[in-house]
């Protein structure tokens, strides 16, 4: 019951965003060709997914992998959570789905709370790189935020992690991780990180580009990447509002202005929240049913081979 609960609250609230910015949406994707929507909706998927590897790169380290159907359930029905108000509800459904794995709850805590810090690291270097490759005008405003970064490198050190996550630990009365964090883990998951940056990055180009932006193409994919890292960075850093909601929208507005006008890069703003949110959905759906799927074939097989067990015992017992 609490699980269709969280469902139904986490669903409401993604209702709700939409439906409070309707006509500026509908308004934003009658400019958008089919084309680009679909450009668009692929390449957040393949984003959703970079950032489930990133998690499930360190839970695998942490001791505890999982298989990518099974990890990819977990991941993206918790994350519906993002859009429920306070940061707790994402962590506590994926602790209570990856206990029904095998996972212990420690370990899922820590896996979740280790990806934050290794997407907003690797999204600030991103944004830095890629708006400084489109100009250098377009990261100077926001300069500010790349003073994070070199706490963000000592931070991203595993012996650094690892003391911070024992600390913790013990404060909390609870038994220490089997399994220390490892620099091939860290660099496995930063990896997977960095291809989600740049598939959020076409996502934005395709909304981009059917606005009105007149940049040529490589240099707007560059623009892209490090916009939207880098509104998705400011965004995250406000944990009192769903998923960054409204301070992501106003970050990438304010960072879209060199390439668009106000009004275009509010519909595009608005466009790219829609679409990341329906991606979720479909991500979260697509996941839990591949994964029940799953469940039940292997308890088909398991009910088979336990059929053929009694007939070869009958047949053992009538020789």
């Amino acid at each position: 019951m609490l699980r269709i609960a969280f469902l139904l609250v986490a669903l409401g609230f993604g209702a709700w965003a939409v439906a409070g910015q309707w006509d500026a949406v509908s308004s934003g994707f009658a400019r958008l060709s089919w084309r680009a929507l679909a450009l668009s909706v692929v390449a957040v998927v393949g984003a959703l997914f970079g950032g489930m590897l990133t998690w499930r790169a360190l839970l695998a380290d942490l001791g505890s992998p999982l298989p990518v159907r099974q990890a990819a359930k977990v991941f993206f029905v918790g994350q519906l959570g993002k859009y429920i108000p306070g940061t707790v509800w994402p962590v506590l459904a994926q602790m209570e789905m990856g206990r029904d794995l095998g996972v212990p709850r420690s370990r899922s805590a820590a896996a979740f709370f280790l990806t934050m810090p290794v997407q907003l690291g690797s999204g600030l270097l991103v944004a830095a790189a890629t708006l400084l490759a489109a100009g250098p005008g377009s990261i100077a405003p926001y300069a500010w935020a790349l003073l994070l970064v070199p706490l963000l490198a000592v931070l991203l050190e595993p012996r650094v992690i690892n003391a911070v996550i024992g600390f913790g630990l013990r404060r909390l009365r609870r038994e220490p991780l089997e399994r220390a964090l490892t620099r091939k883990g860290m660099l496995a998951a930063l990896g997977w990180a960095l291809t989600g940056w740049i598939a959020y990055g076409l996502h934005l180009a395709a909304i981009i580009a059917e606005l009105g932006s007149s940049v040529e193409a490589l240099r707007l994919v560059a623009f892209s990447v490090g916009a939207f890292a880098l509104s998705w960075c400011l965004g995250i850093m406000t944990v009192v509002v769903p998923a960054g909601a409204g301070v992501r929208e106003v970050a990438m507005v304010a960072v879209l202005s060199p390439v668009l006008d106000q009004g275009a890069a509010i519909a595009a703003a608005l466009c790219s929240r829609i679409v990341i949110i329906a991606g979720d959905l479909l991500c979260a759906g697509v996941a839990a049913a591949t994964a029940a799927r799953s469940v039940e074939k292997r308890q088909v097989d398991q009910e088979a081979g336990g059929v053929r067990v009694e007939e070869n015992d009958a047949r053992r017992n009538a020789l």
